[in-house]
């Protein structure tokens, strides 16, 4: 997991050849201007989607795992709290993993929270169980999902 703010995001374009596009798209936007909804800038590979959410309680928010993506969360109109945990440590599924949402469930407890200010990003790897939207009101903010490819089933070896 990475916390820190836009200005700072060439530090970490190296990490994967899709971010620098995905940063300097986000440093193109107007928030004032912006659509909610799906925005594909690269089928299947870079999306961004604005979404208005209501948050909610830390009680209510479920820890989330993807394998084929890694995730930027940008909060636009306040502070986004988030929880975090390591996925080697989350135990508890609540649902199988699903393919087409590239996600899975947990209602294991968080190993911590944090804050994000507006002009702040989070990027969530494949490794990082994550929960956002945890608050009260509403926020507009943006995710941007970025392919990565699927985590190698290291069970699989462990056993051979």
């Amino acid at each position: 997991m990475i916390l820190d703010n836009l200005r700072n995001a060439a530090r970490y374009t190296s990490l994967h050849p899709l971010l620098k596009q995905a940063f300097d798209y986000l440093a193109s936007l107007d928030p004032a201007t912006l659509e909610p909804g799906k925005h594909i800038l690269i089928e299947d590979r870079l999306i961004i989607a604005v979404n208005d959410s209501t948050l909610k309680p830390a009680g209510k928010a479920r820890l989330e795992i993807h394998d084929d993506f890694m995730d930027i969360h940008l909060p636009l109109s306040s502070g986004e709290r988030f929880a975090w945990r390591p996925r080697h440590l989350l135990q508890h599924a609540s649902e199988p993993f699903n393919r087409e949402k590239d996600a899975r469930h947990y209602d294991d407890e968080p190993a911590t929270f944090f804050e994000a200010a507006p002009g702040d990003f989070v990027i969530f790897f494949p490794e990082d169980g994550h929960a956002g939207c945890i608050g009260e009101g509403s926020i507009r903010k943006i995710v941007v999902k970025v392919r990565i490819g699927r985590l190698p089933d290291y069970s699989e070896a462990a056993e051979g």
